[in-house]
């Protein structure tokens, strides 16, 4: 078993002592924000003398950014915009974890803060009432890089029998994954499912559905969220498209997409024109599905293991190696929604959407 890392090993029945004092009806107020990696997660907390009723009630803050890739030394402070509040699922009621945009000294968004032009394009498009779904998979791995549970030299055995596993051999950190789940209910993450994937110790959870902009907020607070459990298990999560090399799956994060239209009856002729269009943009697409501008998805996205080749488009009835899946129910149907399966599990859920959007109901610039 891949070791873990010490702080795990500390004794959680000391810390339960202190986390059941009484607070005097103070609040402690978690503030999280996406560093200058655009991958990145930070937080840190303080006090208020009570509970916020509504993330109105959270005051702005500011942080150092040159010690989050985000600033100069020279200048520094960087303001954090209170955007979506939470419970907090680690210290309990009255406390909250509050998701937040990364603003510069001139109060101009700062470069990784996606939110901000995507919150432009949900508001365009509000009358449409778009839905998502995605599809956040993820590895395990232990302190020394290599996946959770993997034999210290060596490989487990071939793909095949892990996915939706179940047994000691083939379902690798179970106990983080339920841990994960319990707490995004709590903080009332929209966590709807989760499951063993292909490869061992990659595992995925699904955020949705949510409309607009609430897709990333809850999407990246999840993540938060899935870090912070691991945290206390001493294991490392990554979203590397492509943790390990040879024939193994990747990792994605398959986006689910409707409209309203898309939805009612008759609604296939809209996910076929919504389809059209992102055929015609898939290199754009491509070079902000990953955060790497597409050089991580190139690992990925390869043709094999149930991928598409990140050079062509091309979609189909329950085709998985596709770039868009139609789902075989709504091919029945004739309404539903459509998976796009071309974003990396590290994409950012405020570009992909935002793209998203864009391509299928505003009218691309300058006629292009």
């Amino acid at each position: 078993m891949a070791s873990v890392y010490p702080s795990s090993r500390l004794n959680k029945a000391v810390r339960q002592y202190y986390l059941s004092l009484p607070q005097r009806g103070k609040c402690q107020v978690t503030y999280i924000w996406i560093d200058g990696t655009g991958q990145g997660l930070r937080n840190k907390t303080r006090t208020l003398d009570e509970e916020p009723s509504s993330i109105e009630d959270v005051p702005e803050w500011n942080f150092d950014g040159s010690s989050t890739y985000q600033s100069e030394g020279s200048n520094s402070d960087m303001y954090l915009i209170p955007v979506r509040m939470f419970r907090d699922p680690f210290t309990l009621d009255p406390n909250k974890l509050v998701l937040c945009e990364v603003l510069k000294y001139n109060r101009l968004p700062a470069e990784t803060n996606q939110r901000h032009s995507c919150t432009k394009v949900m508001e365009e498009v509000k009358e449409h009432c778009m839905w998502f779904g995605m599809e956040q998979e993820y590895t395990l791995l232990g302190m020394d890089g290599h996946p959770f549970g993997w034999p210290t030299n060596g490989y487990p055995a071939p793909q095949g029998p892990f996915y939706c596993g179940v047994g000691a051999n083939n379902a690798y950190g179970r106990d983080i994954v339920e841990c994960h789940y319990k707490a995004c209910l709590y903080a009332g993450v929209k966590i709807c499912g989760t499951n063993a994937e292909v490869m061992p110790s990659q595992w995925e959870f699904q955020v949705g559905p949510c409309e607009g902009i609430e897709m990333g907020d809850h999407l990246w607070v999840a993540r938060f969220l899935l870090h912070r459990v691991c945290e206390d298990f001493g294991v490392v999560v990554t979203l590397d498209p492509k943790p390990m090399k040879g024939d193994w799956n990747g990792a994605g994060c398959h986006t689910n997409v409707s409209t309203k239209q898309m939805r009612e009856d008759g609604g296939l002729q809209y996910i076929m024109e919504a389809i059209e269009k992102l055929g015609k943009r898939h290199m754009e697409h491509i070079s902000v599905y990953d955060a790497c501008g597409g050089q991580d998805n190139m690992r990925r996205l390869t043709g094999f293991h149930e991928t598409s080749t990140i050079s062509d488009f091309s979609s189909g009835v329950a085709n998985r190696a596709a770039s868009i899946r139609i789902p075989r129910q709504v091919a029945h149907d004739k309404k539903g929604y459509f998976e796009d399966r071309r974003p990396a599990a590290n994409c950012d859920p405020y570009a992909v959407t935002r793209a998203i959007a864009g391509t299928c109901l505003l009218e691309p610039e300058d006629g292009n």
